[in-house]
């Protein structure tokens, strides 16, 4: 038995090489001629051959947000995260660094672990035993007769993962953007004082959404749907996303408010050393982010009906409940809430060019009890609500471009970050295929 080649994976040639010239110049030409200020042309959300692109130049290029801190907490914890044609082990090793495994046996292609989180030690296919330590190499496999069979050639093939404030990323490029070492500078010291390294899970909720991913990150970054949020609107402030000049008149008392309680909240956070400003930079740079501590309403200290907090117990060091929401971006596939009694992260994993799986985990302090510092039901209410009708928004647009009738529409003023995050995602798929 000769080895197989451990080829890099992104050594094989673009995704220009795989398509038809007729396809790929009208692919090229869609990108190129894309109309700013406007909603993307039908393909960019129903066309496989364009998914296939997205999946090579941005989940195949860029760090991706994997999962929390709190999902690995000891040695030999696992998750394991799909998206597109893709399948990853994200293992928390001996050192308490991570290990990043394409969950692809390297005998007949099998999936090496099956479950979506759980805890090993050495890594075993089920289907002919093929055993790997929790680094990738190959330390067992029956070869009968086999008198070549060098196990150093057929390690699982490794991916890059890193882990910042509690976080962690994922990146399947040969060499990932190293331009996410300046934009970890900007959002650590955001996320410090909530210390995710003392956190656990509360609660974890996959939902399916029949819409392109694009369509589900596009829906997150504006609140001009707000009203279509209820629940949230009970502590979120609808106005979020308007500046002056933008507000209606059923919005002013509201508008009012919001001014009221953020020059409160940038109060209590210069007292307490706590960063608060606005950092904006959403296709400015290749880790595009958007980061800032924003006020919420009522008693303004979490997601609930009256602003009240969720959980009895504090994040980290901080030393006020009061301290509304910090709110981050990240492209391309993720967003987040850390407040004073929990976290809420959010992760969007692709499926096809119609289907996207939307994770969301809430994190509470690790010494948090349910039932005595929290009720569940009364935590993951508000954002449970959110995403069912997010999904059914999602879900709508996504009916929309499929129909002949379709065609682009102008983004409203208040829409500005989603025209960033597809300005960010026209320019990093253009850098890919030229």
């Amino acid at each position: 038995m000769t080895a197989s080649v451990n080829v890099p994976l992104n050594s094989r040639g673009k995704i220009a090489a795989s398509l038809p010239a007729e396809q790929l110049a009208e692919i090229t030409a869609l990108f190129e001629f894309r109309r700013t200020g406007y909603s993307l042309d039908a393909p960019f959300y129903t066309d496989a051959s364009i998914f296939k692109v997205d999946m090579e130049a941005i989940f195949g290029q860029h760090w991706i947000f994997a999962a929390s801190t709190a999902e690995l907490p000891e040695p030999g914890d696992y998750v394991t995260v799909d998206y597109g044609p893709y399948s990853l082990i994200v293992l928390r090793n001996d050192d308490g660094g991570v290990n990043v495994l394409h969950n692809v046996c390297r005998h007949r292609g099998a999936r090496v672990l099956t479950d979506a989180a759980g805890s090993t030690g050495n890594l075993v296919c089920g289907y002919h035993s093929w055993t790997y330590s929790p680094e990738g190499n190959l330390i067992h496999a029956s070869a009968p007769g086999e008198t070549k069979f060098d196990k150093s050639c057929f390690g699982l093939k490794r991916a890059h993962g890193r882990e910042v404030a509690g976080l962690i990323f994922v990146c399947i490029a040969d060499e990932p953007p190293t331009d996410f070492d300046e934009t970890a500078k900007i959002f650590e010291p955001y996320l410090a004082p909530h210390d995710l390294s003392k956190t656990k899970i509360a609660y974890q909720q996959n939902i399916i959404e029949e819409g392109n991913w694009k369509l589900v990150m596009e829906n997150n970054r504006e609140c001009y749907h707000c009203d279509g949020h209820p629940e949230l609107a009970c502590s979120l402030f609808p106005t979020w996303g308007l500046t002056e000049g933008l507000i209606p008149p059923h919005l002013e008392e509201v508008w009012n408010r919001n001014k009221e309680a953020q020059s409160s909240l940038e109060e209590r956070c210069r007292r307490y050393g706590l960063p608060y400003e606005v950092v904006e930079q959403l296709d400015t740079r290749i880790a595009g982010i958007r980061i800032s501590r924003e006020s919420l309403d009522g008693e303004g200290e979490s997601f609930s009906a009256d602003g009240r907090r969720l959980s009895k117990k504090l994040l980290g060091d901080l030393p006020d409940f009061r301290l509304g929401r910090c709110s981050m971006h990240l492209q391309p596939n993720s967003w987040f809430h850390f407040l004073g009694d929990h976290v809420i992260t959010f992760g969007v994993f692709p499926i096809n060019e119609h289907q996207s799986l939307v994770r969301t985990t809430w994190l509470v302090a690790d010494d948090a009890v349910d039932g005595v510092d929290y009720d569940l039901e009364k935590l993951t209410y508000t954002w449970k609500q959110t995403n069912l009708q997010d999904k059914a928004f999602v879900e709508l647009c996504q009916q929309g471009a499929g129909s002949p009738a379709y065609e682009p529409g102008p983004y409203m003023k208040s829409e500005y970050q989603v025209e960033a995050f597809i300005n960010w995602y026209v320019q990093r798929v253009q850098e890919h295929l030229a």
